[in-house]
């Protein structure tokens, strides 16, 4: 499996120095036709960037052959000239590892299948391209501790041999689509990159294929082996995750490689205090990753715009099926500093793959197991078969994060606690029905009696300096203008240096610690008191989710301690880290923590 370097240099030549234009293709989805053309010539609905691919496999050679949809050589395998047979829309190889494990799984013999060429998606494998399904049952009910110990006996047993043979049919077979995509992506990544600087261009790694594969068509594309590249390593990855990342680091000596972890949060002490995550509830994403780079970014380009090329690809969910290849709007872009970017956006897993494997890209571990995504290992989104190579793969932990569910289940009054563990249902858990902490998030207040637009909102712990703070966003904090014999503190709209907030601590019956918050000098109270609402939320509920550090694009906010921080001298008084349309309800804890 060698690099095609003559390829790599005629293409980034062409591209960087020539500029060649090539003409993009479209896909109308109603049509089911190809054209350059935005709009359908055949009936004038919109297209999309990238045509569909099928995957085809060859008989002959045992080998799967990719084609779009439209291709007039579909059919045809490009090694033997030999008709092929639909198989699948999407496919990935099964490594010699994973071969033994599925071999275990059909009660076979070690090497049974060590001569055919094994793929598979999902969980349907297809063994010289006949079809064999496992359901999610199996996964479910096995004996991993007897699986684990057939696997170590045989281990040694694997062999590459056949593997690397068929690989190298696939490689040539679709040498023509590896041309393609190279193409595309390397344009894709020079023309994007054009309109930032070199400092300003960061590679997200998260150790996983798609970004391993994006990190390598960027530094070739650029010719710029000393990019940015930020590992978010959120604690829960794989080993393999984390081994893969020094090895990434020590065959790339050249590149600035950083690390962004959160070093304040434990995982199980945040899971015991607001529930585990859940596929509509992912708080960890923010604490334990978006957050942590956002803190490296900050560090590194201040308040500087930057452009960030993902591993994002189109068909890997619903969710990022929605997303522009080019990303820059507040309401889609997780760190408001970056523009996200990602050059393998319309490609499938055959295309990574093909892509890895032609360009001996080393590449994590984990794929070589059997995993077919590699994040973190506990996800609520991950299916019974990853669970399933976990506990066999990384037993302790497993065992652990089960009981912790099994109890977690039983204290939110699970009376059916290790059924609605093992069946996936606690991933479905939404609010906080049942944990205390979810009192938290309700903001409780009444109407003061003796003056107009003044309300009483009750704190969960006392009055301080950093509640004052957290009025910096909506213009000068000016405690010397207030009533010193009430600790008054006045806020001044940043522009007309006007006042427009006052607060002050407060004794109310039925509220053990309170703040009363009056605005004067404004148009609409009531949004203002909204707003103030979200602020009293926060600094009541605040786990310190760093969820606000990543949507201020100043970089003002910040979690320093145990404290919420608002730099005055940064903040730009947008609003944004006050406004719902951009933060849940004001504060995320508000989307977790909410009962019905």
């Amino acid at each position: 499996m060698t690099s095609n370097n003559i390829f790599e240099d005629d293409l980034h030549s062409s591209i960087a120095e020539e500029g060649i234009e090539r003409a993009k293709e479209y896909w109308c989805s109603d049509c089911h036709s190809q054209s350059r053309y935005t709009e359908c010539p055949m009936c004038g609905k919109p297209t999309e960037e990238g045509v569909p691919v099928e995957v085809y496999w060859c008989k002959h050679c045992n080998i799967p052959v990719i084609h779009k949809l439209n291709d007039p050589e579909k059919g045809i395998c490009p090694v033997c000239g030999r008709a092929t047979k639909y198989l699948a829309a999407d496919l990935r190889p099964v490594f010699p590892e994973e071969r033994l494990l599925l071999e275990i799984l059909l009660d076979k013999e070690p090497n049974t299948y060590a001569d055919k060429s094994v793929w598979a998606v999902n969980s349907r494998y297809y063994i010289n391209g006949k079809s064999v399904a496992i359901s999610s049952r199996v996964f479910q009910n096995a004996d991993t501790d007897a699986i684990a110990e057939k696997i170590e006996k045989h281990r040694s047993e694997i062999t590459y041999t056949a593997f690397d043979s068929y690989i190298q049919k696939f490689i040539e077979a679709n040498r023509g689509r590896l041309a393609a995509l190279k193409s595309e992506a390397f344009e894709f990544v020079c023309n994007t990159a054009e309109h930032f600087e070199e400092e300003q261009i960061v590679l997200s790694f998260s150790g996983g294929k798609d970004s391993t594969a994006t990190a390598d068509i960027v530094v070739k594309a650029l010719s710029n082996p000393s990019l940015v590249h930020i590992f978010g390593n959120t604690t829960l990855e794989f080993p393999y995750t984390v081994e893969y990342a020094e090895q990434y680091r020590e065959e790339h000596p050249q590149a600035i490689f950083l690390t962004a972890k959160n070093e304040d949060q434990v995982f199980m002490d945040v899971c015991k205090d607001i529930g585990p995550p859940a596929r509509m509830m992912r708080w960890c994403c923010s604490m334990f990753k978006t957050g942590p780079i956002t803190r490296v970014i900050n560090s590194l380009y201040r308040n500087q715009q930057i452009l960030t090329f993902y591993g994002i690809r189109k068909s890997e969910s619903v969710s990022r099926s929605k997303y522009n290849r080019v990303e820059d709007d507040a309401e889609s872009v997780k760190i408001q500093q970056q523009t996200v970017a990602s050059p393998i956006f319309f490609w499938k897993d055959i295309d990574i793959w093909l892509y890895l494997l032609s360009e001996n890209v080393s590449f994590n571990k984990a794929y070589r197991l059997g995993y077919d995504r590699v994040g973190c290992w506990c996800c609520p989104n991950n299916n019974q078969r990853a669970q399933f190579l976990s506990r066999i793969y990384m037993p302790q932990e497993s065992k652990r994060w089960r009981t912790f569910l099994v109890d977690f289940a039983k204290k939110i009054g699970k009376e059916d606690a290790e059924v609605y563990v093992d069946t996936g249902k606690w991933k479905a858990r939404q609010g906080g029905n049942g944990l205390a902490s979810a009192g938290d998030i309700k903001i409780k207040y009444t109407n003061c009696t003796a003056e107009d637009h003044a309300k009483i909102y009750s704190l969960n712990r006392p009055y301080s300096d950093e509640l004052i703070g957290m009025f910096v966003p909506f213009g000068m904090v000016a405690p010397e203008l207030g009533n010193k014999l009430l600790n008054e503190v006045v806020i001044l709209d940043p522009r007309t240096k006007v006042p427009i907030i006052t607060l002050q601590p407060f004794s109310q019956d039925g509220y053990e610690y309170a703040v009363k918050v009056k605005t004067m000098n404004v148009k609409d109270h009531e949004a203002i008191q909204r707003m103030v609402g979200y602020q009293i939320r926060k600094y009541n509920a605040c786990r310190k989710c760093l969820k606000c550090e990543s949507l201020c694009r100043a970089g003002a906010i910040s979690i320093t301690g145990d404290e919420y921080y608002i730099d005055p001298n940064k903040c730009v008084h947008c609003k944004m880290c006050m406004t719902a349309k951009y933060l849940d309800g004001g504060c995320t804890m508000d989307k977790y923590l909410r009962t019905k």
